[in-house]
């Protein structure tokens, strides 16, 4: 019986994946995985860069706007289903491309998560209310403050990273990093982990390129359309919080447009530091298919 292998395609905002990943599922006939903790949502096509009509025809995507924007899908919970779904899968093909650049989700799906301890309730509400009152990055300071190792790492526009880490800290009385044990769930399927490495100075002219492409798309229309849900966790985003502000008159059009360039260059610079602390991934320029395929026809 063929071994069943997971082919996971990494790296920062703007790099290249999703054209990678289509060409890989092609060449071996497989489906997509996504591993986006915004690209699951339905209603953000546009800031959230999903695969465009044409390529979600070209082929078959899973966990591309399959949930609610009112779904708050945690990582051990995107962990079941997504397992399920590659069972699923693996019943029908031997081979399966996640692709996305969520450090915590690829984390789940490969590893799984640390048993931490739950929230307790009163003290989610006093942080949920910190938050109201003093904003993200109050909590984020403190985090800094508790963590300053998880800081380094975190999705610091994401506001359930932030507060659930400080609920850990506050909780324990210990660092959240501390308490990751990082101890590995064996998997029933081999994973071949592909890494998308630029220049920087490249990597940061596509990610401008593609805030005006968004932008020439419609990207100020689609966040209008969500202005109502702004609350809402999975609304928490680059690309959103920024139109938010402006639609509030904290700020003019072209700051708006100008922070989303800067934050997205932010966040891809924290998703390279974390998935470059995997000594799993391979990397390799985003057109070096040859190079790429032959490394997992090695494995």
């Amino acid at each position: 019986m063929p071994t069943k292998r997971l082919l996971v395609v990494v790296g920062p905002t703007g790099s290249g994946k999703t054209d990678l990943s289509i060409r890989l599922a092609l060449h071996y006939a497989a489906p997509i995985l996504s591993t986006d903790s915004r690209q699951v949502y339905r209603g953000m096509l546009i800031g959230t860069a999903q695969p465009s009509v044409e390529q979600l025809q070209t082929v078959e995507h899973h966990f591309i706007a399959s949930h609610d924007l009112k779904d708050r899908l945690s990582c051990g919970e995107y962990e079941v289903q997504a397992l399920g779904r590659l069972e699923e899968l693996f019943a029908a093909c031997d081979c399966v491309v996640a692709v996305g650049g969520s450090g915590l989700y690829v984390r789940a799906l490969c590893e799984g998560m640390d048993d931490l301890p739950q929230a307790d309730e009163a003290l989610r509400e006093e942080m949920n209310r910190w938050l109201a009152e003093e904003g993200l990055g109050a909590l984020a300071e403190k985090l800094r403050e508790l963590d300053p190792e998880y800081y380094q790492i975190v999705d610091l526009n994401n506001p359930a990273r932030v507060v659930r880490a400080l609920e850990v800290c506050l909780q324990t009385g210990m660092p959240y990093s501390r308490q990751r044990t990082g101890e590995r769930r064996e998997r029933p399927f081999e994973i071949i982990k592909i890494g998308i490495d630029l220049p920087r100075e490249v990597l940061y002219d596509r990610i401008n390129r593609r805030v005006d492409q968004m932008l020439a798309d419609g990207l100020e229309a689609e966040v209008w359309a969500l202005y109502p849900y702004r609350e809402l966790n999975a609304l928490q985003t680059v690309g959103y919080r920024e139109f938010f502000d402006y639609f509030d008159g904290r700020i003019g059009y072209d700051e708006a447009v100008e922070l989303i360039k800067r934050n997205s260059r932010r966040y891809a610079k924290r998703q390279l530091t974390w998935f470059r602390r995997d000594p799993e991934i391979r990397w390799f320029a985003p057109d070096d298919d040859a190079a790429i395929i032959a490394y997992v026809d090695s494995k």
